[in-house]
């Protein structure tokens, strides 16, 4: 069986950056870049075209900006691509903008030449990437601003790794961009879907975890967990582990400085 090559679509401004990026990601074996688009609508008229299997998106660009575009592709059902935003601005509001909106990944431009090739492997994967200053960022966050909800977090297991820093003032929970979630009555009603073990794997989702991490943590296989997690996706109607962290602390699941 051949492998088929990862398909990318570059969507940037700046000419420059976006043969930066070709040249970074063809460098590695099995990754093709497809096409390239100079703001948001081209990006959109492209991914529609081509259906490429990652989209690298610059946030700020002319006429529609990266994040609209992510929304507008996210939404078409006829297009699969996931899409990782790549910025150089490290501001919270288009990192949340950017989840809101459905975002699978989401890299600062100063990342390493092969965080970019791992970002659009993963994703090519289906799985979904944050950065792990990012996603601590997440939880900071979420910490903050949501207190603990109705709904008890599922048993901790003991904490191996040192506590994030502590989270900085936060805005008004109506300031942050989250994801489309559930109401609060349904939310509860999907979470006491979960089995324990599926509650237990939230739960480690949510402090950022990675599938192999988790695997250890509960003494399980990583396939056995890959399908926990399909399972908490599914039942919770999350599209990717970055949705099911934003829920998580949305809903109360992870008690505000918890930690890994």
């Amino acid at each position: 069986m051949i492998d088929l090559p990862i398909r990318v679509l570059l969507v940037d401004d700046q000419a420059l950056v976006r043969a930066g990026f070709r040249t970074i990601l063809e460098s590695e074996p099995g990754i093709e870049v497809v096409g390239e688009a100079g703001d948001g609508q081209a990006g959109i008229d492209a991914a529609r075209a081509l259906n490429p299997d990652v989209i690298c998106m610059d946030v700020q660009m002319p006429g529609v900006d990266g994040l609209t575009a992510t929304r507008e592709i996210v939404a078409d059902s006829g297009i699969r691509s996931a899409v990782l935003v790549l910025t150089t601005f490290n501001r919270e509001d288009y990192l949340f903008e950017a989840l809101a909106h459905g975002a699978s990944g989401f890299l600062l431009k100063n990342a390493t030449p092969e965080a970019l090739i791992e970002a659009v492997q993963v994703l090519a994967r289906g799985d979904a990437l944050l950065a792990p200053d990012v996603t601590r960022r997440v939880i900071e966050k979420f910490s903050g601003v949501h207190g603990a909800g109705p709904h008890p977090p599922a048993a901790p297991a003991s904490a191996t790794a040192p506590a994030p820093a502590p989270a900085p003032n936060t805005a008004p929970v109506e300031s942050v961009a989250t994801v489309d979630s559930a109401p609060a009555d349904s939310a509860a009603q999907a979470l006491a879907e979960l089995t324990d073990r599926e509650a237990e794997v939230l739960n480690l989702l949510a402090l950022g975890l990675a599938n192999a991490e988790i695997a250890g943590r509960l003494y399980l296989g990583e396939a056995t967990v890959k399908t926990h997690v399909s399972k908490v996706l599914l039942k919770l109607g999350l599209r990717d582990r970055v949705q099911a962290v934003v829920f998580a602390y949305e809903h109360g699941v992870v008690t505000p400085g918890a930690t890994a």
